[in-house]
């Protein structure tokens, strides 16, 4: 049965995503708060099937136990270590599951958190991007959820990890099919976006993405889904092989960069400065 993926907002800028079939049967991602996921599910007719945990952060935690106490037990996949104590199918890197007849495989991604994993689905490489808009027909493109290793126009911060294993971590995913849907966490991409124009102000790509993302959002609609092409094009942390990135990056923090992984690091701290 297809699958669509629905944004349900939360906070002031997260995104729980709900993951649906046509007979209610949901499943959602990283639900920091459960009131917005219980008035989503209520109003759709929706059934909570299971639950897909990227990190133990509260804001994509806090709801574990409100969404829990409403409905028989049911499936809550994260990584392992013991601290999120509602997980009840701890997973690790490689791990294959099964999501309402969907094929899963875990990644591991530390650097945001040392316990942060992502969920990918491979389905077909050759599927073009959805349409802009609140909710997207997944039919069967690749798609990955990414909390908060991977925004759009933009990483994480690196509160637990260090810069090398962020690094690895985004190099993994810049690796995964061209078309796969990203899904990440947050609504940041605005902002993020005016940090890549100050760090890249020659790309193209870049600039129009701003044009087209901030068009979205005078709509009031998700930025997301981004894909795995257009972060490769226009986010600076999936580009530390580009020499007009790295020399633009250098005139700001007035020493030379000699590896991709430095300039990821001075990125980084830019970021964290801005």
């Amino acid at each position: 049965m297809a699958l669509t993926i629905t944004p349900i907002p939360a906070f002031n800028d997260n995104y729980i995503w709900a993951l649906h079939q046509a007979d209610g049967q949901t499943v959602v991602v990283d639900p920091g708060d459960a009131e917005p996921v219980k008035a989503w599910l209520s109003a759709n007719g929706a059934t909570l099937a299971g639950i897909l945990i990227t990190h133990h952060h509260p804001d994509h935690t806090g709801g574990l136990d409100a969404l829990l106490a409403m409905t028989s037990p049911v499936p809550v996949y994260g990584p392992a270590g013991g601290h999120i104590r509602q997980i009840n199918h701890t997973v690790k890197e490689g791990d294959q599951l099964s999501i309402l007849d969907h094929d899963f495989e875990v990644l591991e991604t530390p650097g945001h958190t040392l316990d942060h994993i992502v969920y990918f689905h491979p389905g077909a490489s050759d599927t073009s991007a959805p349409d802009d808009g609140d909710t997207a027909d997944l039919g069967n493109p690749p798609w990955l959820f990414c909390g908060d290793t991977l925004f759009a126009g933009g990483c994480g911060r690196i509160f637990e990890g260090n810069p090398a294993m962020m690094y690895g971590s985004l190099q993994k995913l810049a690796s995964l099919p061209a078309a796969t849907q990203v899904y990440c966490a947050h609504e940041y991409t605005l902002a993020n976006l005016a940090f890549a124009a100050s760090a890249d102000p020659d790309n193209g790509d870049l600039k129009q993405r701003q044009v087209d993302e901030r068009n979205k959002r005078d709509k009031q609609h998700p930025t997301l889904p981004s894909t795995i092409c257009l972060e490769q094009r226009t986010n600076p942390f999936l580009r530390c092989h580009s020499p007009s990135l790295q020399a633009t990056v250098e005139q700001q923090v007035s020493h030379k960069l000699t590896s991709g992984l430095e300039l990821f690091t001075a990125l980084r701290r830019l970021k964290d400065q801005a």
